[in-house]
């Protein structure tokens, strides 16, 4: 059975000029009933916001932390959502935690501190549609930033500028450059993605490889996206999407279950 992944139903939405600087992407997807399709869902190195609204009209919050690996699961019922993606190192600025404490988890808006906590309850009383123009109007009043916090999220950007280059740098090498330590470079990307600098780097490598994946030969993959040979590519393919690669193109997945979020 072929699996889908969410972003073959989402739509690009242009981001608000004021949104801009708190997020990466903003899509929307309609309510929809794919039965039980089941979903694939790739590792993700960004924190996401959900306004999830279902055939009913209930409305629901949520936000989905730093995926470090694949999961496979199926619909709780037909539903469409908008899907605000944050940038790296806006996390705390927004949700009042740091990225690291999001992680592998899906949790209620409402339960956390910052401002778009705050809005969870005026977000799902009123449309998908209507809430961006909200945010649009209402976030920018409500969002403060520290020095530390501006100094680390522009260390954050050069580094994923860096790690996301043909030609990426070791971690002890990108520390250099960014006139930085080792230690307080983790410590960055932990608090602003969720995640080492070693771990983005493989999400981003992975991701490359499933752009690519059926149309280009593996060895001709394995070297285009940074891995050591064609047998590294497939260990760390395994490691993040469950299966090996010639599996996963076959659609020979792991059973998807139920998709649980949180309420």
């Amino acid at each position: 059975m072929r699996y889908l992944t969410s972003t073959e139903l989402e739509t690009p939405v242009p981001t608000p000029e004021s949104l801009r600087p708190w997020l990466t992407e903003l899509t929307s997807t309609p309510v929809l009933d794919v039965g039980d399709q089941p979903f694939a869902h790739t590792p993700e190195a960004t924190t996401t916001v959900v306004l999830r609204t279902e055939k009913s009209g209930r409305r629901a919050a949520y936000v989905i932390g730093a995926q470090t690996k694949a999961a496979y699961s199926q619909a709780q019922g037909p539903a469409g959502c908008v899907r605000l993606r944050l940038e790296p190192g806006v996390t705390r600025q927004l949700l009042g935690v740091s990225a690291s404490e999001l992680t592998d988890r899906a949790v209620s808006l409402a339960e956390l501190p910052g401002p778009l906590g705050t809005f969870a309850t005026d977000l799902t009383s009123i449309p998908a549609d209507e809430a961006i123009s909200y945010l649009e109007h209402t976030l920018p009043h409500h969002v403060s930033e520290t020095d530390t916090e501006r100094a680390h999220r522009i260390v954050l950007r050069e580094a994923i500028s860096s790690l996301t280059t043909d030609t990426a740098p070791s971690i002890p090498d990108l520390a250099t450059r960014l006139a930085v330590s080792e230690r307080q470079l983790r410590n960055i990307f932990q608090t602003g993605t969720g995640m080492s600098p070693k771990h983005f780097a493989r999400i981003t490598r992975l991701r490359q490889v499933l752009a690519y994946a059926g149309n280009t030969p593996w060895s001709h993959l394995a070297a285009h996206t940074g891995y050591y040979d064609q047998s590294h590519l497939t260990a760390d393919f395994r490691t993040l999407m469950g299966v090996p690669p010639a599996a996963y193109l076959r659609g020979k997945l792991p059973a998807p279950t139920r998709c649980q979020l949180p309420r």
